[in-house]
């Protein structure tokens, strides 16, 4: 079985509403904070100092500069601005760096680095059988189905050294799952004509003339082709909207038989 990819805190893009790609999170929520305030600020500035020298700051604001803390060359840059300019300077970071500034005055620090974890769910329930038509393969453009299995992963910001709950992600992955069972998928742009209750599907493939009239309760129309790849989007559209806010990016892998599938993960946008 494919193992669930590690996702990194630098795998994620964080843009504030001028457009700026940030570095990290904290960046981003300082961003967000100053703007909340109405507070204009520049990002990643340059400044000259007195020596001639040379370096960029976080925040610039015009009540005073703001530098995140994460890494000694950050406390080195730091002190070297706040010895070096008359301006007002804050430092935003962890402990582990922030508490080797003495001026704790000019500091805010939060109590733990944020962590982004993973889980992943398999579950014998997280099966579904189902058919579907690819008109564009000549192979698979013939009426014809499979039993798949499917693999879950989330991605986000731990509470309490926890993701999410493995029951409650179980009950909400079952739901979603239960939907696409025993379903017939189609791109629904090979849609001729409906009434109340069917589908009339045709289209020219490489076995011919097609024309199927279909049950609405059984069929499951796509925007795209049925592939496994748009399977696993699908499920991943239907997802997203029910997970924890915590929840950053969900991972779909969906099993088409054995030793072959489709793994597609995308960004939660809350």
């Amino acid at each position: 079985m494919a193992t669930s990819p590690t996702i990194l805190d630098s795998d994620f893009r964080y843009i504030d509403k001028k457009g700026n790609l940030l570095r990290t999170r904290t960046e981003l929520t300082i961003a967000q904070m100053l703007s909340f305030l109405d507070e204009d600020y520049q990002y990643d500035q340059k400044l000259i100092l007195k020596n001639g020298k040379t370096v960029k700051i976080d925040f610039t604001t015009k009540k005073g500069l703001i530098e995140v803390i994460d890494s000694e060359q950050d406390i080195a840059k730091y002190k070297e601005i706040k010895d070096d300019l008359d301006q007002k300077i804050m430092a935003v970071g962890h402990p582990k760096y922030s508490s080797q500034i003495k001026e704790l005055e000019d500091i805010v620090f939060y109590d733990k680095t944020p962590q982004t974890g993973s889980i992943f769910l398999e579950d014998p329930s997280f099966s579904f059988d189902y058919a579907h038509i690819l008109p564009l393969v000549e192979k698979c453009s013939i009426l014809h189905g499979h039993t798949s299995s499917v693999m879950v992963e989330l991605v986000g910001q731990m509470k309490n050294n926890l993701l999410v709950d493995f029951g409650v992600a179980k009950k909400i992955i079952k739901e979603v799952v239960d939907i696409f069972d025993h379903k017939f998928f189609i791109n629904e742009k090979y849609l001729k004509s409906e009434d109340e209750s069917h589908y009339q599907i045709q289209f020219e493939g490489p076995k011919g003339m097609f024309d199927l009239q279909v049950p609405k309760n059984t069929t499951y129309l796509l925007q795209g082709e049925a592939t496994v790849e748009n399977l696993s989007s699908e499920i991943i559209k239907l997802l997203a909207p029910k997970m924890p806010s915590n929840v950053e990016a969900v991972g779909v892998y969906i099993y088409e038989g054995y030793n072959k599938g489709s793994h597609i993960i995308s960004k939660v946008s809350k």
